[in-house]
């Protein structure tokens, strides 16, 4: 048990026996003794001082002991109050969970509901959309439900208040994927829904679509804009799936193509409430609470929000609250209302906790669901240190704050009235930049894809405020990752698999950008996405722009005015164009520009600070003479970086140079030197396998098919080239996919099997068709002598 759990179920022991209630201070206290706090760091937290946190705790400690009849200190509150807890006497049956009905003791009021759903999953029921008013306690049934019921997985989507916050659908299938079924997207979208289907129906998993409604329209259907989101409904409802979907919306869907059980959910029942308020240590009887019931029609949030502004304000006393406030909570009859008269209330009470409640308007709690408690703190830029943490008990004390283990969120109708007032304030810039910071900072390795989400929080921030060149810097802030490479963000997600989204994300932004050098390695960026979707035309044209902006800041005319650092990593960009270009091209089969493009990384690099792009350039150089017929060349190529580390990487240099090994052993097995490509290939293959790499697994793996097809061994040939068909139609990394089709057809033809050859060159010609790869066409027609046009 958590400490606010705990402090819960004490306070309503002590309501219970003696009628009093624990002070705001007292509260506090118990909560960071709890977490084993010391006086000092308490006082500094709460703005008193060390000796009063010290006289208030012993008084603390001395009813706490009557109550529980045992002695209690600082030292051993956690272990007796535990003990105590554990013991089958004094906790009220009505405040424990069991076997029977296994949800915590303020989840309250729901047998019915829960009831009927349970009736629908027994009959095969597999979507199930919970409709009612804001507050009414849909998201918490449909959390409270899956958790309770033994799903092997739950994952959740909150949907955005706002439609132009709302996540592609892309990014979250990608998300989903990667971050919690440890599978590769695929570079297609459809791709990627195919893998989630599959594990949906061979698997028992609970869905959550939290707040549907920003994505409808007023006919209940989803918007044009996110339309995506009806293919990802349609597999989520399928009847074939073994769990179930549960989807929360104030609007009725009526997307007639889904399959749909509609629950409308109503408010809780008078009993309810006044279970709830016992559980929350407020003395309550039905006469006392139905005036508060009845004109919010039992609103659970509404619920909550009495009960934390009688506890904070009015030590718990129902009585005491409704003689003063009975006038009020009349008059704002509607939980928006509600809420506004909350929130005026702690404007005139706690100037600064009503700031920071309007700031935490702007965290999405989407992607990241919650934020830890350093990221209040950085939205508290204005209020003295030891002040701050009290400003976040006194939201929680009001129920304008949720929070559990350390991590807090907005209820989104709670968050729809911060960011509304938060917009219409000053502090909107100021707060979505202290925001983003945060992120930015709190990310400083990027070891899993919580970590790159984690850090892409700070994009939409930066977008938020439509600050451009920010959100671009997000993206290009370099880290180390689990590879050993210190790559931009943007890079790192292509690596990760977690591009997708930018495909369409990322033109837009560089298209609100100025043409500067600043930004050139956007363009690098997004020519590497493009051409790992096998849009290679489009990624030459991307590095040709980032090409163009960095030889233009790099002339005689215009470099004078650069600072060493700048130019030194235009520099870099130029090299990594002018390489990117000729792998482009290679894959194009336009084989003497692309030459002409790795001769000139050679020239630009040789005896300088940058000579370690000279390797790079010699290998893939050594494969297109190769492919040229200039085997001479290639040899002399291969023999001058023979003991470059590029070519013998040590163990935690591997996975940077994984390209370019396999790269290295296509080389050689064209060249005739079977057993060095061999030693090359299996190196490049464990090392893709190892860093989850699955492009060049595949890639690597067609290299080995080419060597054991010269060497003869057909069979082997034919078993490599399906698992690198496989990988690579999985992740439909369309370029590679047509390279190993093409492949396989030569191994087909070794074999004397003209029919199964013919099959395959003519994927292999299709897909060489839809890139632009005219060449390559022609090089299949050549191979083929014609025979297949």
């Amino acid at each position: 048990m958590d400490a606010e759990q705990v402090l819960v179920q004490v306070e309503a022991l002590m309501v219970a026996q003696t009628g009093e209630h624990l002070s705001e201070l007292q509260r506090f206290i118990f909560q960071q003794v709890w977490q084993e706090q010391k006086y000092l760091d308490i006082a500094d937290t709460y703005g008193c001082t060390e000796g009063h946190a010290k006289d208030v705790g012993s008084e603390l400690w001395k009813h706490l002991s009557q109550l529980l009849g045992e002695k209690i200190t600082k030292k051993n509150l956690r272990w007796v109050v535990t003990d105590y807890l554990s013991r089958d006497s004094p906790q009220p049956l009505s405040l424990r969970r069991s076997a029977e009905y296994p949800y915590p003791p303020h989840f309250v009021g729901r047998s019915a509901a829960i009831a009927q759903l349970n009736q629908w999953v027994e009959q095969g029921v597999k979507a199930i959309a919970l409709q009612g008013e804001g507050g009414v306690g849909k998201t918490t049934l449909a959390q409270q439900y899956l958790q309770s019921h033994s799903y092997e997985l739950v994952l959740e989507l909150l949907m955005a208040k706002e439609t132009a916050h709302i996540t592609s659908v892309e990014r979250l299938v990608e998300e989903w994927l990667l971050r919690d079924l440890h599978e590769d997207p695929g570079l297609e979208f459809g791709i990627s829904l195919d893998r989630l289907k599959r594990h949906l129906r061979q698997r028992r998993i609970g869905i959550l679509i939290d707040n549907l409604e920003p994505a409808l329209d007023h006919q209940g259907l989803l918007i044009t804009e996110h339309r995506g989101y009806l293919e990802l409904l349609r597999v989520l409802t399928d009847a074939r799936n073994q769990g179930l979907t549960l989807i929360t919306s104030r609007d009725r869907i009526c997307e007639a193509s889904l399959t749909l059980q509609h629950y409308r959910l109503p408010g809780l029942e008078l009993a309810a409430w006044q279970r709830y308020f016992t559980y929350q240590g407020i003395a309550a009887n039905a006469n006392g609470l139905e005036p508060m019931h009845y004109p919010y029609g039992g609103n659970a949030k509404a619920m909550e929000l009495l009960a934390g502004a009688i506890r904070s304000d009015f030590c718990g006393d129902l009585v005491a609250f409704w003689q003063d406030q009975q006038q009020d909570v009349w008059l704002v009859a509607d939980l928006n209302h509600l809420i506004a008269h909350q929130i005026n209330r702690l404007q005139t009470l706690d100037p600064q906790a009503y700031w920071l409640f309007c700031r935490l308007g702007c965290y999405r709690y989407q992607t990241v669901a919650t934020v830890p408690t350093e990221a209040v703190l950085a939205l508290l830029w204005d209020v003295p240190v030891p002040e701050q943490r009290a400003r976040i008990v006194s939201l929680q004390n009001r129920s304008l704050i949720e929070t559990h283990q350390g991590r807090y969120w907005l209820h989104p109708v709670i968050r729809e009235a911060a960011i509304a007032r938060l917009r219409a304030s000053s502090d909107w810039q100021p707060a979505n930049y202290h925001a983003a910071q945060f992120w930015s900072h709190s990310v400083h390795t990027i070891a899993t894809s919580q970590d790159v989400l984690q850090a892409l929080e700070a994009y939409s921030h930066y977008e938020a405020i439509a600050d451009y060149p920010q959100a671009a810097a997000v993206l290009l802030q370099s880290r180390d990752n689990q590879w050993h490479q210190y790559l931009p963000l943007g890079s790192t997600l292509y690596r990760m698999g977690l591009h997708q989204s930018m495909l369409t994300e990322l033109p837009k932004l560089i298209e609100r950008l100025p043409g500067d050098r600043k930004f050139c390695e956007l363009y690098n960026i997004l020519g590497d996405f493009y051409w790992t979707t096998g849009n290679v035309r489009g990624a030459i044209a991307c590095q040709e722009q980032a090409l163009h902006l960095c030889t233009q800041a790099l002339t005689p005319q215009d470099s004078h005015r650069l600072d060493p650092r700048t130019c030194h990593h235009l520099q870099i960009q130029e090299l990594d164009s002018r390489l990117s270009l000729g792998l482009y091209y290679l894959d194009l089969w336009e084989l003497k520009t692309s030459a002409q493009f790795f001769q000139q990384v050679m020239a630009l690099a040789s005896d300088t600070t940058h000579h370690r792009w000279v390797p790079k350039a010699a290998i893939c150089l050594a494969l297109v003479t190769t492919h040229l017929g200039q085997q001479s060349q290639a040899r002399t190529l291969l023999a001058d970086i023979s003991g470059d580390s590029l070519a013998n990487p040590a163990p935690e240099q591997a996975g940077q140079f994984a390209y370019f090994l396999q790269v290295l052993g296509q080389a050689y097995t064209h060249l005739g030197d079977f057993q060095q490509a061999t030693t090359l290939l299996d190196k490049a293959l464990l090392v893709a396998e190892t860093s989850h790499y699955p492009q060049i697994q595949a890639r690597t793996l067609t290299g080995q098919a080419i060597l054991h097809r010269v060497q003869g061994d057909l069979l082997m040939a034919l078993i490599d080239h399906q698992q690198a068909i496989t990988l690579l139609s999985r992740i439909n990394a369309k370029c590679d996919l047509a390279e190993a089709h093409f492949q396989l057809g030569l191994t087909y033809q070794a074999l004397n099997n003209p029919c199964e050859g013919n099959h395959t060159f003519q994927k292999a010609i299709q897909l060489f068709t839809e890139m632009d790869a005219p060449c390559q066409v022609q090089r299949i027609d050549a191979q083929y002598s014609g025979q297949l046009r």
